[in-house]
């Protein structure tokens, strides 16, 4: 099998899961517990918070462990707009972002916040002049996503952060789930208040995530009931989970660090042969994230598509597995500026550094035999 859906979860490194085990094993006890038992899985917590923290350059405490990416930012985005609410009732964000920002900003229209869902350009960018121009007296809040999970556009997330040091009152919130370890983030460097991780994106486990929170941020929690997390998330801390995702992290960057070059020559063999195909609309900027092409079959849907190549040992995705089951077109490819037959007939392929050439080749040559067998099909039942 050739697994070519890595922004919807990667494999768990053997490592990592050797750590999840031994700590769920050995280190069972609850950390918010008196006894030394828990106070040992504690010290992991601890360990591991310093550890996670040290790698993307921040302070130990501006670490909230959550859950994963969903959490971290609905805590982020209700836990701001709520906290400072007294200050404002506007929120800026972009026409392509994750459900998980979309969806809480929704739900926060609806308490009689005000939501501001900015155009991106044919690339998938948004202009930071158009993110100034929509601060108003009431905007409390912008939140951007750094790379889009479909088609891997980059923003401009430093220019937009020095922009906002003039804002004083508006709080910059970056959702970087895919772009940890793929795309470097200076977390101060951009003026950035809070940041969302997810551990499953990055060779973690599911269930496992953590929000940066700039030490001068407040939030209104969203979770309440143990007071764990500095009060900001309450619940039982998923000792296992945590420890194993520092270990991911660790091994993400180094593989980042070892392997990026050949990383981004596979994408580019990917850009450059799918450009081949007189069928094919390439979605993604050329200049995109260096894991993620995403590209449209002119006259087959995206479905189809996917379960033909997985009929040929080749897993890839429509949209966002998030939103995958949904039987629209994908709201990120219409804000390109393309119709709705592209949209619909769009396939994300997103690589990890597990990935080979040899498979990039093989996916290729695999996806010409399947392109050939569809549009028989297709002519047949004209």
């Amino acid at each position: 099998m050739i697994y070519f859906d890595n922004s919807a979860t990667t494999k768990p490194y053997e490592e990592v899961l050797d750590t999840f085990i031994k700590v769920n094993r050995d280190f069972y006890g609850n950390a918010s517990s008196l006894h030394n038992f828990g106070g040992r899985a504690e010290g992991l917590i601890s360990k591991a918070r310093e550890q996670i923290a040290s790698l993307i350059g921040v302070k130990t405490s501006e670490i909230i462990f959550t859950s994963g990416g969903t959490e971290g930012n609905n805590l982020a985005i209700k836990g701001v707009a709520l906290k400072y609410r007294s200050r404002g009732n506007h929120i800026i964000t972009t026409s392509i972002e994750h459900p998980s920002v979309m969806e809480p900003c929704r739900q926060l229209e609806e308490m009689g916040f005000e939501v501001t869902y900015l155009p991106v350009n044919e690339d998938g960018i948004v202009s930071v002049d158009d993110v100034e121009a929509a601060i108003t007296k009431n905007t409390i809040m912008v939140s951007i996503i750094h790379v889009n999970n479909e088609i891997g556009s980059v923003q401009p997330i430093k220019e937009i952060g020095q922009m906002l040091t003039h804002y004083s009152k508006v709080i910059y919130h970056i959702d970087h789930v895919q772009g940890i370890g793929k795309i470097p983030l200076d977390l101060y460097g951009s003026s950035v208040d809070l940041c969302t991780f997810s551990a499953h994106k990055f060779h973690g486990l599911k269930g496992s995530g953590f929000l940066y929170k700039r030490q001068n941020v407040r939030l209104d929690p969203q979770v309440t009931g143990g007071n764990q997390e500095q009060k900001i998330r309450s619940g039982t801390e998923n000792t296992g989970g945590i420890v194993a995702m520092a270990k991911a992290l660790r091994m993400e960057l180094m593989d980042q660090k070892e392997k990026g070059d050949t990383f981004q020559r596979i994408r580019e063999f990917l850009f450059s042969e799918l450009q081949k195909f007189p069928q094919i609309v390439i979605n993604s900027p050329r200049n995109g994230a260096p894991h993620i092409v995403n590209f449209s079959i002119v006259g087959h849907k995206g479905e189809v598509v996917v379960h033909a190549l997985e009929e040929e040992g080749i897993i890839v995705s429509t949209t966002s597995a998030c939103s995958s089951k949904e039987n629209t077109p994908s709201s990120t490819i219409l804000a390109l500026g393309v119709n709705e037959d592209i949209a619909r007939a769009a396939v994300r392929i997103s690589l990890s550094y597990e990935n080979t050439m040899d498979e990039a080749k093989q996916f290729i040559k695999t996806l010409n035999g399947v392109l050939e067998r569809l549009n028989k099909v297709m002519r047949r039942n004209r």
